[in-house]
C-alpha cells in the first residue's frame, strides 16, 4: 500500500516539474500556486522574476474558515484570494495546478477565482 502511495506523489511531482519548465510567474503575471493536502489547501501568488510571494492564504486561515465540504471551502478561498488580488492590482495570473488534476478542489478554486474577476 505504501509503494502505491509514493509512486503516485512521484508522478505529481514528475507532471508538476513539467508543467513549471513552461510555467514562469512575472511581475506583469504573477503564478497562482495551488497546494492540496488531505485536509486543507493553499494558494499563493508568485512573482518568479523576483523570487516574492504576493499573496497567500489557506482554508486554516481567518477569512477563509468555512464549515462544509472540503470542496465548498475551496469554493471560498478561491473567492477569497481572487478579492484579495484585485485589491492589489493584480487582475491576469498564470494558473499552476501543481501537478493535480484539474478536477475537484483544484478545479474549485480556478472556477471561484475567475468568478472573482482573475483572468487566467
Amino acid at each position: 500500500m505504501q509503494d502505491i502511495a509514493k509512486s503516485r506523489v512521484k508522478i505529481r511531482k514528475k507532471r508538476h516539474n513539467r508543467i513549471r519548465r513552461i510555467i514562469k510567474g512575472t511581475a506583469d503575471r504573477p503564478r497562482l500556486c495551488v497546494k492540496r493536502s488531505l485536509k486543507n489547501m493553499i494558494a499563493q501568488i508568485i512573482n518568479d522574476d523576483t523570487g516574492t510571494s504576493l499573496l497567500q492564504l489557506s482554508t486554516q486561515s481567518k477569512e477563509v474558515s468555512a464549515k462544509g465540504t472540503k470542496t465548498e471551502a475551496s469554493k471560498l478561498l478561491g473567492l477569497k484570494i481572487g478579492e484579495l488580488a484585485k485589491a492589489k492590482g493584480i487582475t491576469n495570473v498564470v494558473f499552476d495546478r501543481g501537478g493535480y488534476l484539474y478536477h475537484g478542489r483544484i478545479k474549485a478554486i480556478a472556477d471561484s477565482a475567475r468568478e472573482a474577476g482573475l483572468q487566467f
